[in-house]
């Protein structure tokens, strides 16, 4: 499956008052880079609402491969599917940058679904808002190249990350490696080379410092057009 790096988890869109109201007694967390939030198969004990920092959503094969599904922006709040239907985390979440979080536990979500249950229809909404988003990283896996599904990878980085310049430019301002592209774009990283290679010839796209420069997004968005594909019939939804 291809990423999604776009604030994607269920209650980030709950409205302010009602996140206020369910994060009143939140304890604070903090992690440094790198440090994991939660493992895949852990208990789903509460929820967690990113106040600032980078989280990154990640599954690993049998064979050690690891795979980014989402890089999580602040105000996403994950964990949340956890408390509702009981099952362990089906992915791990980890710190991309140092991230200042805060935390309830079950029993606080569930006393406050209690006194305000229209926080479940905008949970209603929003999983649907998921599923879509699950479709659309199921298509671009199965029907785009490879130069495609890092285009897409690199603009929403872009979106998520990205500082423009006086040219027109975005610079990621994060420093990524190619083999965090790879498994961001769900390619090889001798693939990841080669297109890169290529790109920063043309001067589509640049890399200064351990920053990547997008010069030219209209060429990488132009790309995508051409090769998205409709989305398949509905598939299922991740467990945060």
């Amino acid at each position: 499956m291809n990423s999604s790096f776009k604030n994607s988890a269920v209650l980030h869109r709950l409205p302010s008052a009602l996140s206020a109201q369910l994060f009143r007694s939140a304890a604070p967390r903090r992690l440094q880079s790198g440090e994991a939030l939660f493992v895949t198969g852990e208990p789903g004990d509460g929820c967690y609402r990113l106040e600032q920092g980078l989280l990154k959503v990640v599954i690993t094969s049998p064979e050690g491969e690891e795979r980014i599904l989402s890089m999580l922006g602040s105000g996403t709040i994950v964990g949340e599917l956890s408390m509702i239907d009981g099952l362990p985390r089906s992915s791990s979440i980890f710190a991309v940058r140092d991230c200042t979080l805060s935390f309830i536990s079950r029993e606080e979500f569930a006393e406050c679904t209690k006194q305000h249950p229209e926080i479940y229809r905008y949970l209603a909404n929003v999983l649907a808002g998921r599923l879509r988003e699950t479709d659309a990283s199921v298509a671009a896996a199965s029907f785009l190249t490879v130069k495609e599904r890092l285009a897409r990878a690199l603009l929403e980085l872009g979106e998520l990350l990205g500082e423009a310049d006086e040219a027109g430019r975005v610079v990621i301002r994060h420093k990524i490696n190619q083999s965090d592209l790879a498994a961001l774009a769900g390619v090889a990283r001798e693939n990841v080379s080669r297109v890169m290679s290529d790109w920063k010839r043309r001067k589509v796209v640049t890399q200064s410092g351990g920053y990547y420069c997008l010069h030219a997004r209209e060429t990488l968005k132009r790309s995508l057009e051409i090769g998205t594909p409709a989305p398949p019939a509905p598939s299922s939804i991740r467990n945060w």
